[in-house]
């Protein structure tokens, strides 16, 4: 009985003590955040002097280089709330689909306390934003907190929490040293960008910490009550949910054979550019006199003369739809989606290499062919890339014939031809939207819908997106010639 005890009391002795230690880091952070909080509300003179230096001196030395300046955008966006919501929402959606409801509400609660603190916070302390001599950029609302600071310590600390069980041991510690690096640097950028103070990074850093440790010590305690295991934090929250959150099972070839099929992808892009090339050339410099001609001269003036406030405001919001930042959206939410219901790293890798090859060969013919924009009001003004092809069309047609191959075999469902229609729909408003602006002909139009079908046919000849169904159906067929076999030897044994 004793020794029964001694083995009851030891798991607990040791979440006591690693509870023990949590708090005291827990409560630090939070008395940190506290102390500093009233340095900052009443302008203690050696803070507010060091704040003021430190933001001249950054300001200094990053205002002169554009390039850093661009790097540094480009790391602080990592922690704005648009990047964050997308990974929580993505995450809980994927954990709901693998049923794991408890790491999921988990994230729910981290998360959404992080968007309360961060302007409630912000207004009760009302402190200005730093006034330099050169302005990089510029953020609303109030200072104190960095918002960035504490989203990307609880978005991404809370993150690596639920999926740490996923991860193979030997990763976990590189992990933990790259979402740390992570938070540090999109915390430095809002110092050297000008927007925060030290003070506030370091307030948003402690009060980050402080509600990432209450909301990872209420799981724990909450898995103490009912009996489960209370493993080292640093091996995540829920270490038995591993093998259900891992993206997808180990795939021993995403690509069945990589070298032939990279040296095919080559290849077939060259072939594709040629061909693009070509006609682009001909439609551009020499189709006059022909039909092509003349479509491409009355078709833009056609739109031209029936331009109205409405057709205009409608015109720009379809035309968005086949722009860069709404065509990644729909690329950053369906890929997720695929691996956490179908587990499968190929149809991803579709996607990509969809998307990829589509904007590659998209510049490389622009810049060739150099064509100019219709000869009528551009409602969008100048652009960065000639007119030929059309990027918002080949981009929507990429994408949407990728979803469509992908999502049509995988479901006998009728929402199915939902993704079919899609890829006639979207493109086609895409198409009469950017006509109607002056700003493609309709052979841009035929030219991207040449560059998606040659490279989307390329693609999935290549990559075979569904072969993974294929392989689905092998194991029943050997198991029923393996029933058959058995079937054999009975008879034989009765002859």
């Amino acid at each position: 009985m004793t020794a029964v005890k001694e083995t009851t009391r030891r798991p607990l002795g040791h979440f006591a003590e690693r509870s023990i230690a949590g708090l005291v880091v827990v409560a630090g952070a939070g008395v940190g955040f506290g102390l500093l909080l009233m340095l900052v509300r009443f302008h203690w003179g050696p803070l507010y002097h060091a704040d003021h230096e430190v933001a001249e001196w950054f300001n200094g030395l990053v205002a002169p280089h554009h390039p850093l300046v661009t790097v540094l955008q480009a790391i602080t966006d990592l922690g704005g709330r648009p990047v964050l919501i997308w990974l929580i929402t993505i995450a809980v959606v994927s954990l709901l689909i693998r049923r794991q409801s408890r790491l999921a509400v988990y994230l729910i609660i981290a998360g959404v306390g992080g968007l309360i603190l961060d302007p409630s916070l912000k207004a009760l302390v009302g402190r200005l934003r730093p006034v330099v001599d050169v302005p990089i950029t510029h953020a609303p609302g109030n200072s104190f907190p960095s918002g960035h600071a504490l989203g990307s310590f609880v978005a991404y600390g809370a993150l690596l929490l639920v999926f740490l069980p996923a991860m193979r041991p030997r990763w976990r510690k590189p992990a933990i040293a790259l979402v740390a690096v992570l938070v540090v640097l999109i915390g430095l950028t809002r110092i050297a960008l000008g927007v925060h103070f030290v003070s506030d990074v370091l307030g948003g850093w402690l009060l980050g910490a402080a509600w990432l440790g209450v909301t990872a010590y209420a799981f724990r305690l909450w898995r103490r009550e009912r009996g489960r295991p209370v493993p080292p934090i640093t091996e995540g929250l829920e270490p038995e949910a591993g093998e259900e959150i891992k993206p997808a099972p180990a795939e021993e070839h995403v690509l069945e054979h990589p070298r032939s099929s990279v040296a095919e992808l080559v290849v077939g892009w060259v072939i594709v550019f040629g061909a693009l090339y070509g006609f682009g050339m001909f439609v551009s410099y020499h189709a006059k006199g022909t039909f092509l001609d003349t479509v491409d001269t009355e078709v833009p003036r056609w739109f031209a003369a029936r331009h109205t406030d409405t057709l205009t405001e409608l015109s720009w919001w379809w035309s968005k739809f086949g722009d860069t930042h709404a065509i990644l959206l729909v690329s950053l939410v369906f890929c997720p989606l695929v691996l956490a219901v179908w587990k499968r790293w190929r149809p991803v890798l579709f996607v990509v290499l969809a998307m990829f090859g589509e904007l590659s060969l998209f510049l490389a013919s622009a810049r060739l062919v150099e064509r100019p924009r219709p000869p009528v009001e551009n409602l969008d003004g100048h652009m960065p890339t000639s007119s030929f092809p059309s990027g918002h069309i080949a981009a929507t047609i990429c994408l949407w014939t990728a979803i469509a191959l992908i999502v049509f075999p995988r479901t006998d469902r009728w929402w199915r031809w939902i993704f079919v229609a899609m890829v006639v729909i979207m493109p086609v408003g895409v198409a009469i939207s950017r006509m109607y602006r002056g700003m493609h002909h309709p052979t841009d139009f035929m030219g991207a819908i040449l560059l998606g079908a040659l490279w989307m046919s390329l693609l999935y000849w290549v990559v075979r997106p569904n072969a993974d169904l294929r392989e689905g159906n092998q194991p029943a067929i050997k198991a029923e010639q393996v029933h058959e076999l058995d079937d054999e030897l009975a008879k034989a044994r009765e002859d």
